[in-house]
């Protein structure tokens, strides 16, 4: 059994950093090591991301909601004008929004077979999720 922040971890988080990958490199024009080194990975792993390999776990780009704040991801990173603690702060609540959405619900039942989807509500509490904004 996995806990929803480990399977956030597993499909959430990448799934942000394919659309932060891509959006650097497309509308900025950056580079894929320039991008690596933004989001503290491998030029492999944006490689990936860019080319659907990776990330693809959940369809996020349809999450209205999220949009604003993957958005403000890209321009800050892409500005060179946003600490760790706010790169954290802004990943946590794309992934809290995307999780209340509940588009975690069956790869959360995928780890816990046992797990009554429609009476859980963990991701929906306003205290899910790591940091508060």
């Amino acid at each position: 059994m996995l806990i929803p922040c480990e399977v956030a971890v597993k499909s959430v988080v990448p799934a942000i950093r394919a659309l932060v990958a891509k959006e650097l490199t497309r509308t900025y024009g950056l580079k894929q090591n320039d991008v690596a080194n933004l989001l503290g990975i491998t030029q492999t792993a944006v490689s990936k991301y860019t080319r659907h390999v990776r990330g693809k776990a959940l369809e996020i780009e349809s999450v209205v909601e999220a949009q604003p704040v993957i958005t403000e991801i890209v321009v800050s990173l892409a500005g060179g004008r946003v600490s760790r603690s706010e790169l954290t702060a802004r990943f946590c609540s794309a992934c809290k929004i995307i999780r209340k959405r509940r588009l975690m619900c069956e790869l959360c039942k995928r780890s816990d077979p046992s797990l009554d989807v429609q009476q859980c509500f963990i991701c929906l509490s306003e205290t899910s999720g790591c940091i508060p904004r």
